[in-house]
């Protein structure tokens, strides 16, 4: 049987969950739930129902895991607890500082209605976190480094659009050079936030909108932009379409350490990526962890998880056999 998946939220994120489960052989796409008037959304996969949020309660049989699509400012930390009650649910969220909160939130909501709930999943949090784990885990005589970008990031994007006056933007987090090149030199220098990346937005205003209000707002924006130095550009709509409607990221983790009796050894490892779009990359990881929900769900396991809990295997089509076979 396929695993009927449930798409909240049908934004950049939800179009890309779309096209990742349409690449899934043991999956289907159930329906689509949507803030939006149902009848004015037009989705890419032919059959499938939209359906507003306000009628989730009536597909409770019908998804086997709710996938939620929402931003991480205002979006999860409220979606989250409220549809683990509901569903099994995967979510994106990428506030690294209230990732504590959230997974205690999730998770005790969660348990009380026999759901599990797997958060902060994609590839920063996600893959990037498993990489700093097997760094620490291998070397622990030494230093973690993870550089972001050049790219999109599309939850600081979205909480930029949260501002009062903005009527679109984009930000990217780009490495200091200097800094990526002396850790991959293996300088092991003490770097501050500040020191290892900065931050550019563009910024598409409202008409009569207070660019120096919405200047400001961005800088000291708590646990998005108040650490780093940040360029805020007000541009066109138009330029906006031209120059930034792609939405490329990657990045690095680096995990730089020593050996030996001495410490006369020294190594470096690097798990990088570059992706083309940011939010294609990750709803594939978004999809693969809804798997291993279905997979912990069916084992009758409650509550919330990370990636970190979540056994490797239980993220694959193939079996434990196959998996031994030709992966391993």
């Amino acid at each position: 049987m396929s695993i009927r998946i449930g798409i909240l939220g049908y934004g950049n994120l939800g179009r890309g969950v779309e096209c990742a489960v349409a690449a899934s052989p043991d999956m289907e796409l159930a329906a689509v739930f949507t803030r939006r008037d149902p009848a004015s959304l037009s989705i890419a996969t032919a059959g499938v129902p939209v359906v507003s949020v306000k009628d989730t309660e009536s597909w409770r049989d019908k998804i086997d895991v709710m996938i939620l699509c929402g931003g991480s400012a205002t979006d999860l930390p409220v979606q989250g607890p409220e549809y683990a009650r509901q569903f099994h649910v995967v979510d994106s969220f990428d506030t690294h500082a209230r990732i504590p909160e959230h997974y205690e939130a999730v998770d005790k909501a969660a348990k009380e209605t026999g759901h599990i709930g797997i958060i902060s999943v994609g590839w920063d949090p996600g893959l990037f976190s498993l990489a700093r784990v097997y760094g620490n885990a291998i070397l622990p005589d030494g230093k973690d480094y993870t550089f972001w970008g050049r790219g999109v990031s599309q939850g600081h994007s979205d909480a930029i659009r949260r501002i009062r006056g903005v009527r679109d933007a984009r930000q990217y987090t780009v490495p200091v050079p200097e800094a990526l090149e002396a850790v991959r030199a293996g300088k092991d220098p003490d770097l501050t936030t500040r020191q290892k990346h900065t931050r550019e937005c563009y910024v598409v205003l409202e008409e009569g909108a207070d660019a120096a209000y919405v200047e400001q707002a961005i800088k000291t924006m708590p646990n998005y932009f108040d650490e780093y130095d940040t360029t805020v550009h007000f541009i066109s709509e138009e330029e906006l379409q031209k120059n930034h409607s792609r939405l490329p990221h990657g990045g690095s983790v680096i995990r730089s350490g020593r050996t030996g009796h001495q410490k006369e050894n020294h190594h470096v490892m690097e798990f990088k990526l570059d992706l083309d779009s940011n939010p294609e990359f990750t709803t594939s990881v978004l999809v693969a962890y809804a798997r291993a929900a279905y997979r912990l769900a069916e084992e009758g396991q409650t509550g919330c998880r990370t990636v970190l809990d979540v056994p490797p295997a239980y993220l694959c089509t193939q079996s434990g056999e196959e998996l031994r076979a030709h992966l391993l």
